[in-house]
C-alpha cells in the first residue's frame, strides 16, 4: 500500500450489489452493521435487474398484451394488428429497470449501506482494494461476495452483439431479426425467443438435451411447450447441438449435430 492512500473501515464489505447483495447488505445495516456495498456498474440491482429477469418479464409483459389483443377476437373484440415502435418499447424497458434500480439505492441511502462504485480486488483477508473509486482500500470485519453470473461462452462462436448475441445483446433490441436461431432451451433461451418471435422474427430453437424446460414440473411444461410450438416457426429441436458458426454476406452460417436437419441453416 503506498503511503497516503485513504484506507477506510467497515463492519460489512457486500461485493455486488444484485438481489443476493443488496439484500444481505440492507439485513447487515438493520442488525447495527457498518456496511459498505461494493459494485462496478452504474445502477444497482445486478444482473438480475439491469439485464436478466426484470427487462425479459417487462418485455414478455408486452407479448401478453399482444396475446391478449389476438383473444380477444374470440370474445367478440377486434382490434387492428398491433404495431411495434422499438425505440419506445426499448425506452419503456430501460425506465422500468431505472426505477427499480433507483429504488434499490434509495433502500441502501435510507438504511445506512454506503455505496462505492468500483472493482473489488482481495488484497488479504481482512483488506481491498477498489479500483476505479475514490477510495483505493477498505479494511472490514466480514466479507459476503455476491458477484452474480454471466453469459456462458460457447466455444468457437464470437460474440459480438451484432448478429451473434448473448441474453444482454438480445434483450437490447436494437433491431429486430427477420430469422432467429436460439441456443438453448432454458427459460432464459425461451423467453428471448417468445419476446423476439412476437416483434416478428421466425425463431428457431435448438437443445442439446431431449427436453426443453428441464427441471420444471411436466404438468406446468406442457401447456407452455405447445404455445412454444405455435409460436416458433423455426421449430424446436432436441438433442441437437450447434457444433460451428460463421457469418457470410448471407446472415449467420450455423452447423449442426441431431436427428433431423434444421429447416435452414442461415439466420439474420
Amino acid at each position: 500500500m503506498v503511503m497516503g492512500e485513504l484506507t477506510r473501515e467497515t463492519d460489512v464489505v457486500v461485493i455486488g450489489g444484485g438481489p443476493g447483495g443488496y439484500t444481505a447488505a440492507l439485513r447487515a445495516a438493520a442488525q447495527d452493521q457498518k456496511v459498505t456495498l461494493i459494485d462496478e456498474n452504474a445502477q444497482l440491482g445486478g444482473v438480475c435487474l439491469r439485464v436478466g429477469c426484470i427487462p425479459s418479464k417487462t418485455l414478455l409483459h408486452v407479448v401478453t398484451l399482444m396475446h391478449d389483443v389476438e383473444l380477444a377476437q374470440h370474445k367478440g373484440l377486434t382490434y387492428g394488428k398491433p404495431t411495434v415502435d422499438l425505440n419506445r418499447l426499448r425506452t419503456y424497458k430501460d425506465e422500468v429497470i431505472a426505477r427499480l434500480a433507483n429504488g434499490v439505492a434509495g433502500s441502501c441511502q435510507r438504511s445506512g449501506v454506503e455505496v462505492i462504485r468500483g472493482r473489488a480486488m482481495f488484497e488479504n483477508s481482512r483488506q481491498l482494494r477498489v479500483e476505479g473509486s475514490e477510495v483505493p482500500h477498505l479494511r472490514f470485519k466480514r466479507a459476503i461476495i455476491a458477484t452474480g453470473s454471466r453469459p456462458v461462452a460457447i466455444p468457437g462462436v464470437n460474440i459480438d452483439n451484432r448478429r451473434v448475441m448473448d441474453s444482454t445483446g438480445a434483450l437490447a433490441l436494437e433491431d429486430v431479426p427477420g430469422r432467429l436461431l436460439v441456443i438453448g432451451g432454458g427459460y432464459i433461451g425461451l423467453e428471448l425467443g417468445q419476446v423476439h418471435a412476437a416483434l416478428g422474427s421466425e425463431v428457431t430453437v435448438v437443445e442439446m438435451l431431449d427436453s426443453i424446460l428441464m427441471g420444471l414440473d411436466d404438468d406446468l411444461a406442457r401447456p407452455l411447450i405447445r404455445r412454444l410450438k405455435e409460436m416458433f416457426k423455426g421449430g424446436i429441436h432436441l438433442k441437437t447441438r450447434v457444433t460451428g458458426v460463421a457469418e457470410t454476406s448471407d446472415g449467420v452460417r450455423v452447423a449442426t449435430e441431431g436427428p433431423a436437419k434444421l429447416p435452414r441453416d442461415t439466420f439474420d
